[in-house]
């Protein structure tokens, strides 16, 4: 049995188009992409139909990622102010490039399991973690701490959210995360999804590392409209994807709360932090 997880594509078509091209020319028995398929990218609407044709004519299945969440919230709930509604401009272009497909994401599930054959070989799936999709397993968690986080009755958990890919093992369950399709936050710019395999009574697994068209990623960052209408941080995950590396949330712990308390204006607060990186 193959089996093909990615995850976090963020909006990235051209990064899409290359794994789905690798994974089909693979031909795994079973596709799965585990969230976050939309936001933080400039094209999402492009990325849904992309998935959803997959998923009709494939079988591709879906799992539930923190970003689909927040995107169908924003569709929901207005923003709480003024600066609540610069915060999460982002979100809000999404939801303005999905109106009209957002109901495909009515159905996605947070979880989903499976067994290699009868009895055998069950593997979980999920964007995060048993405590929610926001949570991850990166080289820093704790073993202490991965009860909580991971079933302990299956023989392979699969994850992504963090954007850096990982294997490890514990109490002898396999740990697989396929880091991010089109934002990898570990130095390497390259997609990376995972592939499963079930040879001699176990899941033999790996990561796979693309090269894709980012000349013309980056072109859709400004062509879409991503860096004009998604706020200011928008500039801060565009930075992100060029370095392959983590900002945001340090631009929170230093700026969040002044911005929150109408210290500082958001857009001043992105110049000072992204001029603090250069």
């Amino acid at each position: 049995m193959r089996v093909a997880v990615f995850s976090d594509v963020q909006a990235n078509l051209p990064a899409l188009e290359t794994c789905v091209a690798h994974i089909q020319g693979w031909n795994p028995d079973l596709v799965v992409m585990a969230g976050d398929l939309i936001n933080r990218g400039p094209t999402s609407d492009a990325c849904l139909r992309r998935f959803q044709a997959l998923r009709q004519d494939q079988g591709w299945l879906p799992i539930l990622g923190n970003h689909e969440v927040w995107v169908l919230r924003c569709g929901r709930e207005p923003p709480l102010d003024a600066i609540d509604a610069r915060l999460r401009a982002l979100a809000d272009f999404t939801c303005t490039q999905i109106a009209g497909t957002e109901q495909w994401l009515a159905d996605w599930p947070d979880h989903l399991c499976f067994e290699a054959e009868p009895g055998r070989g069950w593997v979980h799936v999920t964007h995060g973690t048993l405590l929610g999709n926001r949570d991850g397993i990166s080289a820093r968690t704790q073993d202490a701490d991965l009860p909580a986080k991971v079933p302990l009755d299956v023989n392979l958990f699969v994850t992504g959210h963090t954007h850096r890919p990982l294997t490890r093992q514990f109490q002898g369950i396999d740990i697989l995360n396929v880091g991010s399709v089109g934002s990898p936050f570990d130095g390497d710019p390259r997609a990376s999804y995972g592939q499963l395999e079930w040879r001699h009574g176990r899941w033999h697994t790996r990561i796979i590392r693309l090269d894709y068209d980012r000349a013309a990623a980056g072109r859709a960052f400004a062509d879409s409209g991503f860096l004009d209408r998604g706020g200011p941080l928008a500039r801060i995950v565009h930075a992100e994807w060029l370095r392959a590396r983590p900002l945001i949330n340090g631009w929170h712990q230093r700026y969040g709360e002044a911005v929150r308390q109408g210290q500082i204006c958001p857009d001043r607060a992105v110049d000072e932090y992204l001029r603090s990186l250069a």
